[in-house]
């Protein structure tokens, strides 16, 4: 899969979960909603830019939310 669209999609899911009041629930499911509605190689392609490259394209709350809990997302 084209890595700028699931940059785009992990920004913009992230997005959505920034409104939660509380930041550390917002994280955990980022990741699991990552995890539930991604299939395999989507997440894994995700961590491996991440890990990669630092994942500087993904906004600060997708970003910390995988480095947090990329043991959820794979």
């Amino acid at each position: 899969m084209n890595q700028r669209h699931l940059i785009t999609m992990a920004n913009q899911i992230a997005v959505f979960f920034e409104t939660m009041p509380d930041r550390r629930q917002a994280l955990n499911d980022f990741a699991l909603h990552i995890k539930r509605s991604w299939e395999p190689r989507m997440r894994r392609e995700l961590l491996e830019y991440v890990e990669k490259e630092g994942g500087t394209d993904l906004n600060e709350t997708a970003r910390e939310g995988i480095r947090l809990h990329a043991d959820v997302i794979r």
